[in-house]
């Protein structure tokens, strides 16, 4: 996954953020509640400076909510001597949070589309992923908003997307299961039309059986 979004992003998260009108002494704070409600003495050595490190993280797990992620699509090139086949982008490692207990989401993305008249750069596609998953999610919504955001902004014959994640709720809390994935798929145009389409999507992916 593309990292380097991650230190433009948190730095413009701090200019975007103050509009919810929390300030950084009030989210560390809520930090050392937390700290305390979990049997833990906040100024004790090993813990003083855990709030300020928690609030700096906050800014770069969550940097999603400072930018657009359909902006990094608007520059195309239309100059791909007529190229018309499928486009995949398998495999793009990913972290995301688990908006019912805030747990860790950790995983695979795979995207693939068929261009009309352009194509778009591939690390915008990561880029993409990374916008919507740099927030709190649900599994299935963000593979939604993903097709959707390509499709719109694209506007392509059709757009695949699929997810396989790990998520922490389940296997460190709740029904302790370790070693299970969940796998979402959104299909739209001629990927969710066209049964040969969305297995050649499927094969390229390593997913097959699918018809």
């Amino acid at each position: 996954m593309a990292k380097n979004l991650t230190q433009k992003a948190a730095k413009k998260a701090v200019k975007a953020l103050p509009a919810l009108e929390v300030t950084r002494e009030q989210a560390e704070q809520a930090v050392r509640v937390l700290l305390r409600w979990a049997g833990e003495d906040p100024q004790r050595e090993g813990l003083r400076d855990t709030p300020g490190r928690v609030v700096s993280a906050y800014r770069e797990w969550f940097a999603g909510y400072a930018v657009d992620p359909a902006a990094y699509l608007k520059r195309t090139f239309e100059e791909v001597a007529g190229y018309d086949e499928m486009i995949v982008l398998r495999d793009i490692e990913f972290e995301s949070y688990c908006e019912h207990h805030m747990a860790p989401i950790i995983g695979r993305c795979h995207v693939g589309y068929l261009p009309t008249n352009k194509v778009v750069g591939i690390s915008k596609l990561a880029r993409v992923l990374n916008g919507y998953s740099k927030r709190f999610q649900v599994q299935e919504k963000l593979t939604a908003e993903i097709a959707g955001c390509i499709n719109d902004v694209l506007k392509p014959r059709g757009v695949g997307v699929v997810i396989d994640a790990v998520h922490q709720c389940m296997t460190t809390r709740g029904v302790h299961k370790r070693g299970v994935s969940m796998i979402t798929s959104k299909m739209l145009g001629s990927f969710r039309e066209d049964a040969r389409t969305r297995a050649e999507f499927l094969r390229f992916i390593g997913i097959h059986g699918a018809g």
